[in-house]
């Protein structure tokens, strides 16, 4: 196994040879094989572990056995404690997803910090395929079943091409310990029922099933780049324009396919969307139509899908105080000077009467029924009114921001003031009002 892991990383992982490394070790018997084995192949490699606290007296024995492994082959080695189980309860996690998250969040920390290169995990052919299973399980796109990355960012698995039969067999010939964790055998997790009850079946119905995964994930990535690329050009074509956190995508584009389904759910499936029909529908809907992911939403308006992020801030205020010279907005920078005169016209600019301004001044989103009396008209209009005459969508109305004085609108900002605090003959103080 170390000659052929040394021709594979050669071969395919060659940057590891001259990178600096962290290996996240459990004490288990993966982590513990890889970490003799880079140290056979002389790599440049600190080891890693996470003791989560859920097992009490044997979490300690496997942080203790790292802590002797790292000793004897003289390595350093970072140890990172977490209350596992608070964090679960807090940030609503199951235990698995919340150790998973503590760890990786904590080895990019340690990358970041200490400029490791890399950062390798013990994963093997087996791990792969019960990911393989618990996808396919769950529902999953082509990408799903093209298995765990071998190298994602500066996560790199060089154990892939092994099967945990090879690691055990390395392991005894070699003599290594390792730790044993208990949980392991526990098949309420879905990762372990897989492991010691359906895989055993599949290997007896087909000895070399892990061969015969290998070849059909390298068959189905072949298929995935296909796929890709197919979708790449068509979203060249499909994608109006992105700015900031939204993108417009041409209905038109979708509606010239025979089936826009497996376009949109390449488009959309990293936005945590799920309601795929629902999505298909939007391309017939009426204007105004939405499709909500827990952090984003899609929504029809006209002839445009307009993806965007959910704006957690929608409902927040902000106040401006008689003497505040400039605020800080989600929008940008609103500056308030006095003037001797009015000077041109421009949409991000407004001249008022302070006398007739009621400080502090509120900034907010709108509220349905708020009126105003757009500067240049005659009569008071209803700014849900406004907005639609100036053909604004949805996200453009959600995005604007309005002024107010007490509870009269002063200005539809970046768009119309209000003609109530306009200058006139008599105004003895002039307020200029831009936003940069």
């Amino acid at each position: 196994m170390h000659n052929t892991l040394q021709t594979h990383i050669n071969k395919n992982l060659s940057f590891l040879n001259d990178g600096k490394i962290l290996i996240a070790i459990s004490g288990g018997i993966d982590s513990v094989v890889l970490t003799h084995l880079c140290h056979q192949l002389k790599l440049d490699i600190t080891l890693a572990h996470c003791n989560f606290n859920l097992r009490g007296a044997e979490s300690d024995a496997d942080e203790a056995s790292v802590v002797k492994l790292a000793d004897k082959l003289n390595l350093e080695v970072f140890v990172e404690r977490f209350d596992t189980q608070t964090f679960a309860t807090d940030a609503k996690l199951s235990i698995q997803m919340a150790a998973r998250e503590l760890r990786y969040n904590w080895f990019n920390d340690l990358a970041n910090q200490l400029k490791f290169d890399y950062i390798l995990t013990a994963h093997h052919a087996d791990d792969n395929l019960e990911t393989f299973l618990i996808n396919f399980t769950r529902g999953t796109g082509l990408e799903g079943l093209t298995g765990i990355p071998e190298v994602n960012g500066k996560f790199v698995r060089p154990l892939l091409p092994f099967s945990s039969q090879d690691i055990e067999n390395y392991a005894a010939q070699n003599n290594i310990t390792w730790r044993d964790d208990s949980s392991n055998k526990s098949v309420k997790y879905l990762r372990n029922k897989l492991r010691h009850q359906v895989i055993p079946v599949l290997k007896e119905i087909n000895p070399s099933l892990l061969q015969s995964f290998q070849n059909t994930l390298n068959n189905l990535k072949e298929t995935n780049h296909i796929v890709e690329d197919s979708v790449d050009a068509f979203l060249s074509k499909a994608i109006e324009n992105i700015e900031g956190n939204e993108v417009r995508f041409k209905i038109s584009e979708f509606k010239k396919l025979n089936n826009p389904k497996p376009y949109l759910y390449e488009a959309l499936k990293e936005f945590g969307f799920t309601q795929w029909d629902d999505i298909v529908s939007l391309l017939d809907a009426e204007t105004g139509k939405q499709v909500f992911s827990n952090t984003y939403r899609l929504i029809k308006n006209r002839a445009h899908l307009l993806l965007s992020k959910i704006d957690a801030e929608h409902h927040k205020s902000i106040s401006v105080l008689k003497n505040e010279k400039q605020i800080e907005t989600p929008f940008g920078i609103l500056f308030f000077d006095e003037a001797d005169a009015i000077f041109g016209k421009r949409t991000n600019v407004i001249y008022v009467d302070k006398s007739k301004l009621q400080f502090p001044l509120t900034i907010k989103k709108y509220e349905e029924g708020d009126v105003f009396y757009p500067l240049g008209m005659t009569g008071k209009k209803k700014v849900s009114k406004y907005f639609k005459d100036e053909k604004l969508s949805l996200l453009d109305k959600e995005n604007t921001w309005l002024l107010y004085s007490g509870k009269d609108i002063v200005w539809v900002i970046n768009r119309r003031a209000d003609n109530r605090f306009r200058v006139t003959d008599s105004t003895k103080q002039i307020m200029k009002i831009e936003l940069k």
